[in-house]
């Protein structure tokens, strides 16, 4: 069975929280891409809807959307984007990128809320109150 930590971006506060999903639920996100919707309630969010932003594998390898499937593929990167910052104008270099599918051998899957809940994250996190104003 898969297990993912799932890094939850919440846009209303600006908090990430990371979470589990194992079992059934990692299951949901097998076979999703960057850019698709799953239910919330895989991570315990329920009334939520998470977009895929990304994610990397067990060595740290990014998801890259550019690339097709699951697999790994070296990638010829020009600009800036997900595991390439480019250290002067012009400069390329191939990095090695998984695919923008996720799979069983996905660690990480970052995702941002797409639609809110009823209940605000801390609550279904049990995470209220937590805050100590000093």
């Amino acid at each position: 069975m898969a297990t993912f930590t799932v890094v939850v971006g919440d846009p209303e506060t600006g908090l990430a929280h990371q979470l589990e999903a194992e079992g059934q639920d990692a299951n949901r996100f097998i076979g999703k891409s960057i850019g698709e919707e799953v239910d919330g309630s895989a991570v315990g969010l329920d009334g939520y809807t998470l977009e895929i932003t990304g994610g990397s594998d067990n060595a740290g390898r990014p998801h890259n959307k550019t690339v097709a499937g699951s697999r790994l593929q070296e990638v010829l990167m020009k600009e800036r984007q997900t595991g390439y910052k480019p250290g002067r104008d012009g400069e390329r270099r191939r990095i090695t990128a998984r695919g923008r599918e996720m799979s069983d051998e996905t660690a990480q899957i970052n995702v941002t809320v797409a639609e809110a809940g009823d209940e605000s994250v801390e609550s279904l996190l049990g995470l209220e109150g937590d805050d100590e104003d000093e």
